[in-house]
C-alpha cells in the first residue's frame, strides 16, 4: 500500500492519508465484538484508496469493506460496519463525533426550519436541560449496519437533494417523545418523556416510518393506512380521488373500496345512457396514487377492495394479469377480493355463485357487512328474481380463477368480511367494516364522500407501533409498555394535522390505534417452539392474551382520566361484549390454554368508563422499522439466517438476532413443511388481535409433484384460515429457487408503498 496518496478535506485542503488513525478509528469500532479483523478491513479498504480521495469517500470506503465481511461464521461486522457508520454520521452531521447540547442543537433546528418550532415555545431550557440527561449516546452503538443503513436512508432528518444529514439517532428518539407528551402537564410529562424515550431506545417499543421520520418536523401526518371508500356515482368517485391524491402526497398507504362502482352496462340517469363498468375507474384511481412522488423516490400504492359476487368480478380479477393489452388491465394498483361464509358454502356443496352489479340489487352490498343472515336472505331472494340482471358461475371456477391469479401476481388478497365484521369491536349495525387497507392489517369504519369537505364521510386512518416481543423478559413488562405506546399514539391523534374533514371526523371519533409486534420468529427460537409443529400454540395465546389484555386496559385507564372516545356508543365494548367472547370457536381445537388474566373487572370496567381507543391492536409486517431493532419482521419467519435485504439504500445484510446461541432454534421460511401451522398461530393472535393480520402463505414448487403448486392446495389453505377465523390474507410468496435469502424491501408499516417481500 502506497502511504504517499493524498486525502482531500471537506475544505478543498489536501494532506497525506493518516493510516494510523484510520486503524484507531476501526479499532475502536471493533472493541469487544467476536470474530472481526481491524486488518482485515484495513486491507479490504486500502486497495480501494486513491491519490486525492475524498474525506467522506475514505470513510464509506471503510465501512462498506466491514459490511462486506458481514457473513454465518462471523455475525459481528453487522456491529463493525454500524460503529463506523456512527462515527461517519455524526461527523457528517456535527463535525465532531460528540453531540451537541441538546438544547443549543434544537435552537438551532427550529431556526433552519428543520425541527417544528412547538418544541421551543413547548418546554423552557431548563426542561431540555432536564432532558439531556435522559439521552444515552452510547446506544447508537447497539445498532446494526442494516438498522443504520434505514436510519440514514429514512428516517434521519436530512437534505434529499444535497445528502446533508442533520441529527443522530438519540436525539431522534428523544425528540419524539418530547413531541407526543408535550400537551402533558409539566408536572408529569417529564417522567412519560423519559419513559417513552427508554422504550423506543432500547428498541422495546418500535415505531412505524412516518413517525419516525415526521415527529418533531414541520409536516404532521403521521397515520400510516388510510381507507377510503368510495359510492357510486360520480361525485363520490372524483371525492376519492381527491382524498388518494392528498394522502399519497404525504407518504400514507392506500386502502379504497370501490365495490359499491355499478357493473359495466348499468342504466344511468334513468337509461339515458350506459355505464362504462368498474375498470376505467379503477384506471382513474391508479392515475391518483402514483400522481405523487413520496420522499423524491416513487409513486405511491393502494390496495383496491370489492366482492367476489360483483358481476364484473371475472374481468377484475385478472387486472394485474401481464396477459392481455392495457385497455383491459390495471396493474399497478393491488386488490383485496371480499368472501364471506355463503361464498365458501357454494364451493364446499359443488354449487354455483350468482354474479350482480350492487346498484341492481338494492341492500344487499350493506348486508354482505353488516348482517349476514340478511345477505343470505336477500341473496336467495335476488337469485330467484329473473327480473333482475345476473350471471351464475360455478363457484369452484371462480375460485379457482381466484387462486390462480393470487399464484401467479403474488398480490391479489382476500378479505373474509363476516370474520372483520363478527368479531370486531365494532357493532356491524352501526359501524360496519367494509374494507381493509394496503397490508390487510387494518379493519376500520368507513363512509363515502360526496365532496371532499363531506362531514357525513368517514375516512379512517390507523397510527401503529409494535412490541418488541424478543426484547420482553417476561409478560408482565407489557403492562408498562401498553401503557405508554397507547398514551403515545393517543396523543398523536391530536397532534398530527387532517388534510380532509372526513378524516379528521372519524378519527376524532373512534381514535383508533394498531399496536402489533415485530420479533415474533426470535422470540419462538428463544423459546425453544417452531411455528411448524404446533409446539408455539399454546405459548402464541398467552403472549398475544396478555397482549390484548393490557393494551386494553391502559386505554380504559386513559378513558378514565380524559374520557371515552365519542363513539364508544358504536362498539360492541360499550355493550361489554370482548374479543375473547367472539371468537371462531374453532380455535380451541388447536390450543387447549386457559385465559390467564382477570378479564370480567376488566369487562365491567370497559362497561363504566369506556376505551379511549375504538381499536388498540393490528399485526402489521413491520418491514423496515424492525430492521431499526435488528429484530425479525412482524410475524413472518426468516428466510435465511442472514437476509440480503435490497432497498434504495444498497444491499444490506441483516441476520437473525442471538445468531451464535440460537442459530439452530430458528425454523426458516422455506423448511416449514406447509402453511397448516403457520394459520394455526394466526387464528390463535386473531382470537385477541382487535384489527386484523398480515398473514402470508408460502409455497415451495419442488415440494409438489411436477414441481408444481396444486390449486387444490391453495383453496385448501384458504378454507383452513377461513375456519380458523383468519380475517384477511396479504402475500402469496412462491420459493423461486433464486437465493432464499434475497428479500426486496420498498419501505414499511403500510407507508408509501410498502411491505413488499
Amino acid at each position: 500500500m502506497n502511504s504517499n496518496l493524498f486525502v482531500t478535506k471537506r475544505n478543498g485542503e489536501k494532506e497525506p492519508i493518516d493510516l494510523e488513525k484510520i486503524h484507531r478509528v476501526i479499532a475502536w469500532a471493533a472493541e469487544g465484538l467476536e470474530d472481526v479483523s481491524v486488518s482485515q478491513v484495513e486491507l479490504k479498504s486500502h486497495i480501494q484508496f486513491y491519490d486525492g480521495i475524498k474525506t467522506e469517500d475514505i470513510h464509506e470506503t471503510i465501512i462498506k469493506s466491514a459490511a462486506d465481511l458481514i457473513s454465518e461464521e462471523t455475525p459481528d461486522y453487522q456491529y463493525l460496519s454500524a460503529r463506523l457508520s456512527v462515527f461517519h454520521l455524526r461527523k457528517k452531521a456535527y463535525g465532531q463525533f460528540e453531540p451537541p447540547k441538546l438544547y443549543e442543537h434544537v435552537v438551532n433546528m427550529v431556526e433552519a426550519g428543520k425541527y417544528d418550532e412547538h418544541l421551543l415555545s413547548d418546554y423552557t431550557q431548563a426542561e431540555f436541560d432536564q432532558m439531556e440527561a435522559y439521552i444515552d449516546h452510547s446506544r447508537d452503538l447497539n445498532f446494526s449496519y442494516a438498522a443504520m443503513k434505514q436510519l440514514e436512508g429514512k428516517y434521519l432528518v436530512q437534505n434529499r437533494v444535497t445528502g446533508e444529514i442533520y441529527e443522530s439517532a438519540q436525539f431522534l428518539y428523544l425528540l419524539v417523545a418530547a413531541c407526543l407528551f408535550a400537551k402533558y402537564p409539566v408536572e408529569t410529562r417529564s417522567g412519560y418523556v423519559k419513559g417513552f424515550y427508554n422504550a423506543i431506545s432500547t428498541f422495546k417499543l418500535s415505531l412505524p416510518t412516518p413517525i419516525m421520520a415526521g415527529v418533531r418536523t414541520p409536516t404532521r401526518q403521521f397515520s400510516s393506512c388510510v381507507l377510503i371508500e368510495c359510492g357510486d356515482s360520480l361525485d363520490a368517485i372524483n371525492a376519492t380521488t381527491s382524498s388518494i391524491v392528498k394522502y399519497v402526497s404525504q407518504r400514507a398507504g392506500i386502502g379504497i373500496n370501490a365495490g359499491r362502482i355499478r357493473a359495466l352496462g348499468s342504466t344511468i340517469r334513468n337509461g339515458e345512457a350506459f355505464h362504462t363498468g368498474c375498470i376505467p375507474f379503477y384506471k382513474l384511481f391508479q392515475t391518483a396514487v402514483k400522481s405523487c412522488s413520496q420522499g423524491g423516490v416513487r409513486g405511491g400504492a393502494a390496495t383496491l377492495f370489492y366482492p367476489l359476487w360483483h358481476l364484473e368480478v371475472k374481468s377484475l380479477l385478472v387486472l394485474k394479469n401481464n396477459r392481455g393489452v392495457e385497455e383491459n388491465r390495471v396493474r399497478h394498483l393491488d386488490y383485496g377480493v371480499q368472501f364471506n361464509k355463503l361464498m365458501y358454502q357454494r364451493l364446499i356443496k359443488g354449487g354455483s355463485i350468482t354474479l350482480f352489479s350492487p346498484s341492481d340489487v338494492p341492500g344487499l352490498y350493506d348486508a354482505f357487512f353488516a348482517d349476514q343472515n340478511k345477505f343470505e336472505q336477500l341473496y336467495l331472494q335476488y337469485e330467484a328474481d329473473d327480473s333482475i340482471r345476473k350471471k351464475c358461475i360455478k363457484a369452484i371456477e371462480l375460485f379457482t380463477l381466484f387462486a390462480q391469479e393470487r399464484a401467479s401476481t403474488g398480490r391479489i388478497y382476500l378479505q373474509n368480511v363476516d370474520h372483520c365484521n363478527t368479531h370486531s369491536p365494532f357493532d356491524p349495525l352501526q359501524a360496519p367494516i367494509r374494507q381493509s387497507n394496503l397490508c390487510l392489517e387494518i379493519a376500520l369504519p368507513t363512509k363515502p364522500m360526496n365532496d371532499v369537505n363531506d362531514p357525513e364521510g368517514e375516512i379512517a386512518l390507523c397510527t401503529l407501533s409494535a412490541f418488541n416481543l424478543g426484547a420482553l423478559e417476561n409478560l408482565d413488562e407489557l403492562e408498562g409498555l401498553a401503557d405508554l405506546a397507547v398514551r403515545a399514539l393517543d396523543n398523536l391523534l391530536d397532534y398530527q394535522h387532517y388534510p380532509i374533514p372526513a378524516a379528521h371526523n372519524a378519527t376524532m371519533g373512534r381514535r383508533t390505534l394498531g399496536i402489533g409486534v415485530i420479533n415474533y420468529a426470535y422470540y419462538l427460537a428463544k423459546n425453544g417452539v417452531y411455528y411448524s409443529n404446533g409446539s408455539a400454540n399454546n405459548l402464541t395465546h398467552r403472549t398475544f392474551e396478555a397482549i390484548q389484555y393490557y393494551l386494553l386496559k391502559a386505554s380504559n385507564k386513559l378513558a378514565q382520566e380524559l374520557g371515552a372516545c365519542p363513539k364508544f356508543n358504536e362498539t360492541r365494548l360499550s355493550q361489554g361484549i370482548l374479543p375473547i367472547d367472539t371468537y371462531k370457536k374453532s380455535i380451541d381445537d388447536v390450543t387447549n390454554e386457559p385465559l390467564h388474566l382477570d378479564w370480567e373487572t376488566l369487562r365491567a370496567d370497559i362497561k363504566e368508563h369506556g376505551v379511549r381507543n375504538s381499536t388498540v391492536s393490528a399485526l402489521m409486517p413491520s418491514e423496515t422499522s424492525s430492521q431499526i431493532s435488528n429484530a425479525t419482521n412482524g410475524i413472518e419467519p426468516p428466510r435465511g439466517l442472514i437476509s440480503i435485504k435490497a432497498s434504495k439504500d444498497g444491499i444490506l445484510k441483516q441476520v437473525v438476532p442471538d445468531y451464535r446461541n440460537l442459530k439452530d432454534k430458528y425454523e426458516l421460511l422455506w423448511n416449514i413443511p406447509n402453511n397448516e401451522g403457520y394459520l394455526q398461530l394466526v387464528g390463535i393472535m386473531q382470537k385477541f388481535v382487535d384489527q386484523t393480520i398480515s398473514a402470508n402463505t408460502n409455497y415451495d414448487p419442488a415440494k409438489f409433484d411436477g414441481g408444481k403448486v396444486p390449486i387444490k392446495q391453495i383453496l385448501k389453505d384458504i378454507l383452513t384460515a377461513y375456519k380458523l377465523g383468519v380475517k384477511t390474507m396479504y402475500y402469496h410468496n412462491t420459493r423461486d429457487g433464486a437465493n432464499d435469502s434475497q428479500i426486496e424491501v420498498e419501505d414499511d408499516d403500510c407507508a408509501g408503498g410498502a411491505c413488499k417481500i
